[in-house]
């Protein structure tokens, strides 16, 4: 990947349009840099919604960057490269016959990839990033990470998400794990790797817009709110099942619907404490 220095450009908002690594499809970078930045600020990188707005969710953490003391990058994936849910929300993992694709591949790899060329080109210092996703982006998140894309993760929040793959070996993928070739050991360490759940308490509308609205979905609650409670209820009885911990947490955030500004206000202090606490 070339030079990322200009996501550090200057304090405030920064753009960089890139090719996808190993897709070679343009997408853009879009940053927050905090006021005081260096090579050992935590990196956090902050996945948009389904308007593919990334310049809007960036913005959303500029007024929260100094305080949390983090530098934020935010992959906007255009639909026009990368066209709806199979290629953003599911990851590019598999074909329109559903068969998988190569894992270098599926778009779940982006962080882990930019990541990876700022520690080569000097720009962190840091051992692990964050990552926080909303609405799409929060499926997008909390998706990669159950596929292992985590090595490199120390912090991870997935908020208001519409839709979510199960932590079910029955339930068939999107919306379970069936069919990715996990099994019950890779199903455990998913289970153990500290996740954090944001539920806005408001986000209960099961008239909302771009709600998921596929059997599978309707199967998981009939609002974005319920579908949360009852993902963290799905993983403690199968961590249960396997008799191990559960670690995986849920943050209701009082008054809040489907919000991407407030759920990132409040999701702000829960991503530095981790990230400055590794």
């Amino acid at each position: 990947m070339d030079s990322l220095r200009d996501l550090f450009a200057r304090p405030g908002a920064n753009d960089l349009p890139v090719l996808h690594p190993t897709i070679g499809r343009p997408m853009t970078l879009r940053s927050a840099r905090p006021r005081r930045c260096t090579p050992a600020t935590p990196i956090l990188f902050v996945h948009h919604g389904v308007n593919r707005n990334g310049d809007d969710y960036r913005d959303y953490w500029l007024p929260l960057v100094d305080e949390a003391d983090v530098m934020v990058i935010a992959p906007e994936f255009p639909n026009d490269g990368f066209p709806g849910s199979p290629w953003y929300n599911y990851g590019n993992r598999t074909d329109d016959s559903g068969a998988e694709k190569p894992r270098a591949e599926w778009t779940y790899g982006i962080d882990q990839l930019v990541f990876q060329a700022l520690q080569a080109q000097g720009l962190t210092q840091r051992p692990g990033y964050g990552v926080f996703g909303h609405s799409a982006g929060g499926q997008f998140v909390h998706r990669m990470l159950s596929l292992g894309f985590r090595e490199q993760v120390a912090c991870a929040v997935t908020a208001n998400a519409g839709s979510y793959a199960l932590p079910d070996l029955e339930t068939p993928w999107p919306f379970g794990l069936a069919g990715t070739g996990l099994g019950t050991g890779e199903l455990s360490r998913w289970l153990g790797f500290r996740l954090t759940v944001m539920a806005g308490t408001a986000d209960c509308d099961p008239n909302s817009s771009n709600l998921p609205r596929e059997d599978l979905s309707m199967a998981q609650g009939t609002n974005r709110y319920d579908r949360a409670h009852n993902f963290i209820r799905t993983a403690r009885a199968q961590a249960e099942a396997l008799g191990i911990a559960c670690a995986w947490t849920i943050v209701d955030v009082a008054g809040v619907a489907h919000d991407g500004e407030k759920m990132s206000a409040a999701a702000a202090p829960i991503v530095s404490a981790a990230l400055h606490a590794g």
